[in-house]
């Protein structure tokens, strides 16, 4: 034990908007309620009128963000009711359509989204995009203008659900790998001068369904590279472009400057400044649009009365933007969503390529089918290879990276976000939805940290003083609020990086930074979460600082504390991985040295080890608890305790 793997960053199930992806429950309850809407708008789909059919799918697109309304429209099979529409003879009713599918997809969770690919909704969905994208080239008469922005509208609610499928669904991503739906995500890519919103989400699903898509690679060819090229080497320096680059860059890991300059880039804005300055702007045109309004308003009234009262044949203007769900008319808090999902990405590149092909000997965590040791499994050796494939830290692009400076770009990354930043979205309904993607952004700086650590040189992340500073910083992290004790994902992400970064400076013989009171208050928050790895990481933590500690002198009442926590969770601890890692971290701090002797005495170490031996073996009789790995690793620290106490009573014979 001792060694972490690097974490390869997978996707979570959540939505592109940010919604929850939890599954829902299709219980019996509003199949009975005859207060439902999902009955009433359901019958409206086939009203022979092209407004009322509108109308109804928009309704189920709001409605469905509700999510407890979503049994009560599947039990009605709301799915096959609502697909053909995304064929209506209206433009409209497609675009309202599709709005409510993907809704329905974004809402309803992974579940929901395996029931809609198993009710076939993906042969209508691929026939419309489809004619979307041949839309696309008609002519551009001032009728038809109007007419092929719509289609892209109507496109833009199409990929965004077969984004949402494809990500939850494995069959999904076999149908639009058997369907060639790659050509249609490379027009809608090429739509990006004029349709930003399309080609972002078009570049989202591209990110997606070419993750371990080995049927894929072989479909590429040189009409994808000369799509993405274009958007690499696009000079546009709106957040959208950012985040457009960004997700191309992912895709042509190959090209190493442009991969790393757009990296870079996009890892060098400072979202702390930039969203409060987003936030002003959109606040000055919000007011100044409102007194427009106003002014208009008192014209009109003005006309109307010179007019005897009859109206000027200015209809007022309403928003209908049912089917997206982040308003389009905030264009500056798309900006910022744009901009933090664009660090995201560029982070989670980063994290992919410093990810290491060899698993660990003493990996923990439960192996799930898409682990690490599978990635390289089809081999590619062609030329197109490079494209959509596992990426590493080559020589190469290490260089430029370093170069470029993104390690301390990473490092400030993995800091909370501007105080500034906070309050306001904390403030503002509508900005608040972007709290979340503020952490998720610093979650993923935190496990680029911890992935970059095992493939750059010291000298690079500033040093022994840096290292010691950055430790400092990463364990002040987990204190710096109430909720950061309770976000699983943050505590995992924090305690990872921190075991890396004491193991590196454990090796080069860095002294360690922690006080020892702020060792065990550290290490007493995280071995109260409930997330085993976070706890194990904790416990490693311990073993790692004690094993330092052994070497120096006058550390015996420092190691007796490391010593008695260790213990008091080998014992009481109800998860035998997490007993194993502190009886592994008790063998590194107690395995040498005059002041680990001393410690071990004063905690009647020998004695407390030999009461745990019998425990520790009758437990491992929960089989079914464990993995294989872990079985195997937990036999060889049975093993090691037997050897341990041997080793122990030889040296008090001495």
């Amino acid at each position: 034990m001792g060694k972490t793997k690097n974490n390869k960053f997978k996707r979570p199930s959540f939505s592109p908007d940010g919604l929850s992806s939890t599954p829902v429950k299709q219980t019996g309850d509003e199949s009975e309620d005859e207060d439902s809407p999902a009955a009433e708008l359901l019958d409206k789909l086939q009203s022979p009128s092209a407004d009322v059919r509108e109308y109804a799918c928009a309704s189920i697109s709001r409605v469905v963000q509700q999510s407890q309304t979503i049994p009560g429209f599947l039990q009605r099979d709301a799915v096959r009711k609502i697909g053909p529409l995304l064929l209506d003879r209206s433009l409209a009713v497609r675009e309202t359509a599709a709005g409510a599918l993907r809704n329905l997809s974004a809402c309803g969770g992974p579940e929901v989204c395996e029931d809609m690919v198993r009710q076939d909704a993906l042969t209508p969905l691929s026939a419309l995009l489809r004619e979307c994208c041949n839309g696309f080239d008609v002519s551009s008469s001032p009728t038809v203008k109007g007419q092929k922005h719509m289609v892209e509208d109507v496109a833009n609610e199409a990929v965004n659900l077969l984004w949402n499928l494809c990500e939850s669904s494995s069959t999904a991503v076999s149908v639009f790998n058997k369907t060639g739906l790659l050509d249609v995500l490379l027009h809608c890519l090429q739509r990006h001068p004029q349709k930003m919103e399309l080609a972002i989400s078009a570049a989202h699903c591209l990110h997606t369904v070419t993750e371990e898509n080995a049927e894929l690679v072989r479909s590429v060819n040189a009409a994808v590279f000369g799509v993405l090229e274009n958007i690499l080497f696009s000079t546009h320096s709106s957040m959208e472009y950012t985040l457009l680059r960004s997700l191309a860059a992912g895709e042509r890991t190959h090209d190493t400057g442009p991969l790393a300059t757009t990296l870079s880039h996009s890892l060098s804005l400072d979202a702390g400044e930039l969203i409060p300055e987003l936030w002003r702007a959109e606040s000055a045109r919000l007011s100044k649009e409102t007194t427009s309004a106003a002014e208009e308003m008192e014209e009109d009234v003005r006309d109307e009365k010179m007019n005897g009262g009859k109206p000027n044949g200015q209809m007022s203007k309403t928003k209908n933007d049912i089917s997206d769900l982040l308003p389009r008319d905030r264009l500056e808090l798309r900006e910022a969503k744009a901009l933090l999902s664009a660090q995201q990405t560029s982070l989670e590149i980063i994290v992919n390529m410093c990810c290491s092909d060899e698993p660990s000997d003493d990996e923990w965590e439960e192996m799930s089918s898409s682990d690490e040791s599978e990635m390289c499994a089809d081999g590619m050796s062609n030329t197109n290879s490079s494209l959509f494939s596992p990426l590493c830290l080559s020589a190469e692009l290490h260089t430029v990276l370093l170069n470029l400076n993104i390690p301390q770009q990473v490092l400030k990354k993995a800091e909370f976000p501007s105080a500034a930043a906070l309050e306001l979205c904390s403030k503002d309904l509508t900005w608040k939805y972007l709290l979340k993607k503020m952490q998720r952004v610093q979650c993923r700086a935190l496990t680029c940290l911890h992935n970059m650590l095992s493939s750059m040189d010291t000298e690079s992340l500033g040093g022994a003083s840096g290292l010691q500073a950055v430790a400092q910083h990463l364990s002040s992290l987990v204190f710096s609020s109430a909720e950061a004790l309770k976000d699983e994902e943050f505590l995992e992400a924090v305690t990872s990086a921190l075991r890396s970064l004491l193991k590196i400076m454990a090796t080069k013989n860095i002294p360690q930074c922690m006080t020892p009171h702020q060792l065990m208050s550290f290490c007493e928050a995280a071995t109260s979460c409930e997330l085993v790895s976070v706890r194990v990481n904790a416990l490693a933590i311990l073993g790692i600082t004690g094993s330092s500690l052994a070497k120096e002198k006058n550390t015996a009442d420092t190691l007796q504390l490391i010593g008695n926590a260790l213990l008091n969770i080998a014992m009481k601890d109800s998860n035998l991985v997490v007993c194993g890692e502190a009886l592994d971290a008790l063998f590194d701090v107690f395995a040498d040295g005059d002041e680990a002797e001393k410690a071990g005495k004063n905690i009647n170490l020998l004695s407390s080890l030999k009461a745990l031996q019998p425990g520790f073996r009758l437990r491992k009789e929960g089989k079914g608890k464990y993995s294989p790995d872990q079985l195997c690793v937990l036999d060889n620290i049975r093993i090691n305790l037997k050897r341990f106490i041997s080793y122990s009573e030889n040296l008090q014979r001495k």
